[in-house]
């Protein structure tokens, strides 16, 4: 695709507007190329931020060719971070949504930059070097909009490998640990057909490439696996990996159900918020109950009373049998591999 020469233009302009300045949080830290060593930036506001379900190229649709800087030019500063990791299908993006409090916390959700991180290092690249652009990455993407805020990351689940990584480099972040009970992770999975059951296989082979499956399996187990054994392999890994790092980090990590959440928005809320050091908003979490639980968090359509429940449910008649017999294949399976099935420290 050839330039055009507005598109220079606007992009000199944005070139020289970032280096006159320091750079906020208006320039989204995108991509990296380990190529290069460079970042690469788009101005992205915080309307769009929110509303976007994932910070990545289809969500935010830029109109306009990255900024490239090198890293050694970036000026980095010290911000509040904390993290929201999760399992996927689990209803992070709602929560991430129900945290971002303009003046106390801005969240992040699946920035693509920590995806590149995780090809680069499953590439072969160096541990030291991946660990020095991560701690970089992190700087620039905990920048606030306002003075004061905390920026919550919500990685996606696919860089869960990096998590111990990412608490490690900055020792005063704190992690929410979220997940879905098994048999409504399984249910969720099944439900998307081949688009879900595909998905399961390329994260297991992710976390197989980033060491997190240690279950007793040998390399012809998984081929021989069905597609929900495999989710519930999955499933087991990040519960695994969750569980050793609420040991590691017991005042830094709190563990919170899925469920618990849907069910106890209020109190998940007040307790996410108090555990992070958050401001409460001034009618508390009331507005945001009713607001951001009543809509889809990836679409913002509303969502009606009991409307998750029966789609559940509708998906747990078609798939009711294999869902069981795998669930309790993986008890077997996390019992002989000392993974516990619920997680301590709940929040």
């Amino acid at each position: 695709m050839v330039e055009s020469g507005a598109q220079r233009h606007h992009a000199s302009a944005m070139t020289q507007d970032f280096y006159q300045k320091n750079p906020g949080a208006e320039w989204l830290a995108h991509r990296y190329d380990p190529e290069h060593d460079a970042f690469q930036f788009h101005a992205v506001d915080r309307a769009l931020r929110r509303s976007a379900p994932f910070l990545t190229d289809d969500c935010l649709s830029p109109s306009h060719p990255p900024l490239i800087v090198r890293r050694g030019d970036v000026a980095v500063t010290d911000n509040v971070v904390h993290f929201l990791f999760h399992s996927a299908y689990c209803c992070s993006t709602l929560l991430a949504n129900a945290l971002d409090l303009p003046g106390a916390a801005m969240t992040l959700k699946e920035p693509v930059l920590l995806n590149d991180l995780v090809g680069w290092r499953q590439r072969g690249a160096a541990p030291d070097a991946v660990s020095h652009v991560l701690d970089h990455g992190l700087s620039l993407l905990a920048r606030p909009f306002e003075a004061g805020e905390a920026t919550i990351i919500k990685p996606s689940n696919v860089a869960n490998g990096l998590a111990t990584a990412m608490m490690t480099l900055r020792p005063g972040a704190k992690a929410i640990l979220l997940h879905a009970p098994l048999d409504v992770y399984l249910t969720s999975i099944a439900r998307k057909g081949m688009t879900g059951r595909l998905w399961v296989r390329e994260l297991l082979s992710r976390q197989l490439v980033d060491g997190l499956v240690n279950l007793g399996f040998t390399p012809r187990d998984y081929l021989l696996h069905t597609d929900l054994q495999a989710a519930a392999v999955g499933w087991l890994a990040q519960h695994r990996l969750f569980a050793t790092m609420a040991e590691r980090w017991p005042d830094r990590v709190r563990t919170l159900d899925s469920e618990r959440l849907i069910a106890d928005p209020m109190g998940s809320l007040e307790a996410a918020s108090a555990f992070l050091n958050i401001a409460l908003p001034v009618d508390g979490f009331a507005t945001v109950v009713d607001t951001v639980f009543r809509q889809n968090a990836k679409d913002g359509t509303p969502f009606e009373q009991g409307q998750r429940d029966e789609e559940r449910r509708q998906g747990q008649q078609l798939h009711l049998a294999e869902i069981e017999q795998v669930a309790v294949w993986a008890q077997h399976v996390a019992r002989n591999a000392g993974v516990p099935m619920e997680l301590p420290l709940p929040l």
